[in-house]
């Protein structure tokens, strides 16, 4: 049996290969783009996929023999996961390997753009030595942190500042008030949480009701001092809306690890002092990557075995 991999740094094919056995062989390759996934995988079993790997009906038509598309990460937003059941192939991703990382990232995103570490930073490293360069700094204690989309990473959020004495709400209509007040959070809807929040986290999966969520009327509705932090999806976020509010002080700054487009190009952002940028990297810990690639190879195996990986994605769900 054959396993085409992606030749991204975050799988290690080795790691796979040690997992699945001696009846598997994994291949490593290049998988950016429809040609070169059909080119690779046009006899595979099994495709493990990176963030950017394209996984379309014209791909699953060109390799008919695939059991199990396995999304090394989280978001399946390049695979059609409805196109992929109408054949018979199970989507699987691993939901939970970098739920600390992603937590602290947003933290550090977070405090880097209250406490205006960017310019800060920078004015230092230029030759400068002045303390307000960054503008108006405020008081963390007592601010509002509203999350958007309250699953394990926003929980791991709530527990990480339990001591930064903050006020918490949170938008997501696929959990329960009562759940939320368990954990000293206040259910609202969006509109509630832009009027209130002085720092969001979004950590939401990128559907067709979250795709641009955060547009130039979200933005304009915010507080002038709100943070928004970005460890979710980048297509949540429209980004020439963000840079238009940067630019106009409606909101005081921003944390972005992941964007529409990786790399993102020539993105408005790069301009902005009050923007702090990152590559995707939050999930990253040694940890996280080497229970990825064990998680992976479990799921593979299952599929290979003929059973159903315990990481399966429900494709009766609203995936884009």
């Amino acid at each position: 049996m054959e396993v085409v991999a992606s030749d991204d740094p975050m799988i290690d094919a080795a790691r796979l290969s040690a997992a699945l056995g001696e009846d598997v062989t994994v291949r490593s390759t290049d998988t950016s783009s429809e040609r070169a996934v059909i080119e690779a995988a046009s006899e595979a079993d099994a495709l493990v996929v990176d963030v950017s790997t394209p996984v379309s009906e014209r791909v699953l038509d060109a390799c008919p023999d695939l059991r199990i598309v396995a999304r090394a990460g989280v978001g399946v937003d390049t695979i059609d996961v409805a196109a992929a059941a109408e054949r018979g192939v199970v989507v699987t991703n691993v939901p939970e390997y970098c739920t600390d990382e992603v937590a602290t990232h947003t933290v550090a995103l977070a405090l880097a753009c209250v406490r205006k570490l960017g310019p800060l930073d920078r004015d230092v490293k230029g030759g400068g030595w002045d303390w307000a360069v960054g503008g108006e700094t405020h008081r963390l204690r007592e601010s509002t942190l509203g999350f958007v989309s309250f699953g394990p990473i926003a929980r791991r959020v709530r527990e990480q500042t339990a001591g930064f004495d903050l006020e918490y709400v949170a938008y997501d209509p696929y959990v329960e008030e009562r759940e939320m007040a368990d954990a000293g959070v206040e259910k609202v809807d969006f509109e509630g949480l832009l009027d209130r929040t002085d720092i969001v986290s979004v950590n939401a999966p990128l559907t067709p009701e979250t795709r641009d969520m955060f547009d130039a009327a979200a933005f304009e509705r915010l507080p002038d001092r709100a943070v928004v932090v970005n460890t979710g999806r980048g297509g949540v976020v429209d980004e020439a809306a963000l840079a238009a509010a940067l630019d106009a002080g409606e909101i005081a700054a921003a944390g972005l690890d992941v964007f529409a487009e990786e790399p993102p190009g020539d993105s408005p952002l790069f301009d902005h002092d009050r923007a702090v940028l990152t590559p995707h990297a939050a999930w990253y810990s040694v940890e996280a990557r080497e229970e990825l690639n064990d998680t992976v190879a479990e799921n593979v195996r299952a599929a290979l075995d003929g059973e159903t990986p315990p990481d399966r994605i429900d494709p009766d769900l609203d995936w884009v």
